[in-house]
């Protein structure tokens, strides 16, 4: 089956200005799907957006599968950046018969432009279309380490067991799928008063992060090595404040301000491993002059902005681009190694294996803040050193 057959063209007719767009504007700068599907033969194209016509696991959000096209009204009114983009628009996935259906669609479309080497950007649907997002890296057979960018933990257990899954219960069949594939879970941005305290337990029992709204806000950068370490993320338009993003049925007095929610995306595009994101819950029946639509919009523009200015900032790759800093913990015999780039500043910090494997698996590399090496160096444990050896384990 060719992934044609999921895809329906894009109609630019319906939100291109009367003009035209200018020389520089996105919308004469992404190829689109319009008549014939693209050709994505290896180095044709970075990025594909893919619009997902699906929110029948919207919860108290029906009417977010027509977000797409008004996204696209939008970020092809953009300008390119201080980058030369190659993009392809390859259209909306046509909803199936089941929601499963338009899973199996989204599922081989991302895991087939990942082979290929290309970014996938998905504009949704409910955020229930993470399950697919993810189900893709099981034909990768890869490890992957998920970022939820939520006011919530989506772990609700009264889902009944007929629906495939929601937008409020998709992460236990994550959790729960086998074969298990998840190494890491992180959330950003999840506030308090949403979250039943047994799944606080539940992410602290299994090692994964959770950083609430209160920590971030104000402080962005503390979020970027969370970003640095995903392969994938997921981004519900819910987790900004309503009155930046009003446009959802379950928006909220609090949450992210648009501004860092364009920083969160910029550190995503920026991220050499993360290889797929999709934004969603976004209702343009709630939108007022299409401003919610506009920030997404910048949004994407912010991700595509990081993805063209990546350093291919990989460890120790080669060596010489790399400062290496050793410490020592109080009253304990164990070094620690951190690996500082010279490029770009960033951290990271070598958590070795429980059991040695091979000579190439001795350790592993995770993301972390110069604040982490500061801990180590004043004799303390870094938590998040901790919480990656026992994953590890």
């Amino acid at each position: 089956m060719s992934l044609a057959d999921f895809f329906s063209p894009v109609d630019i007719s319906k939100f291109a200005p009367k003009d035209g767009y200018y020389t520089s504007q996105l919308g004469l700068k992404i190829a689109h799907y319009e008549e014939n599907f693209p050709d994505l033969e290896e180095g044709a194209y970075d990025v594909a957006l893919i619009g997902v016509l699906e929110d029948r696991g919207a919860v108290n959000n029906q009417g977010c599968a027509l977000a797409p096209d008004y996204v696209r009204e939008q970020l092809y009114k953009l300008h390119e950046g201080s980058f030369k983009s190659k993009i392809v628009d390859l259209g909306n996935i046509k909803p199936g018969e089941k929601p499963s259906d338009s899973y199996i669609a989204l599922k081989m479309a991302v895991a087939e432009l990942i082979k290929k080497g290309i970014f996938p950007v998905i504009l949704g649907g409910g955020q229930d279309l993470t399950y697919a997002q993810y189900m893709a890296y099981e034909q990768l057979e890869q490890k992957v380490d998920l970022v939820v960018i939520d006011s919530h933990f989506d772990l609700d257990e009264s889902a009944e067991d007929t629906i495939v899954t929601n937008s409020i219960s998709y992460l236990n069949k994550i959790f729960l799928h086998q074969p298990n594939y998840l190494f890491n879970f992180s959330n950003l941005g999840y506030q308090t008063y949403y979250v039943n305290q047994d799944s606080l337990r539940v992410m602290d029992k299994l090692f994964f992060d959770a950083q609430r709204l209160g920590e971030i806000s104000g402080a962005v950068h503390i979020a970027e090595p969370v970003i640095r370490n995903a392969d994938m993320i997921s981004f519900d338009i819910s987790s900004i404040r309503s009155s930046d993003a009003k446009a959802n049925a379950n928006a909220g007095p609090n949450g992210f301000y648009g501004e860092e929610a364009c920083q969160l995306c910029r550190y995503a595009g920026y991220s050499d491993k993360l290889s797929s994101i999709g934004f969603y819950e976004f209702n343009p029946a709630y939108d007022q002059n299409g401003q919610t639509a506009m920030l997404i919009a910048q949004m994407i523009w912010c991700v595509l902005d990081g993805f063209y200015n990546r350093k291919k900032d990989i460890p120790l790759q080669p060596k010489s681009d790399y400062v290496i800093y050793k410490t020592s913990l109080k009253e304990d015999a164990h070094e620690l190694i951190f690996i500082k780039s010279k490029k770009t500043d960033r951290w990271w910090m070598q958590v070795p294996y429980p059991t040695m494997g091979s000579k190439n698996e001795r350790y592993h590399l995770v993301p972390c803040l110069y604040g982490d090496y500061q801990l180590a160096v004043s004799g303390e444990m870094p938590d998040l050193w901790w919480r990656t050896f026992q994953k590890l384990n």
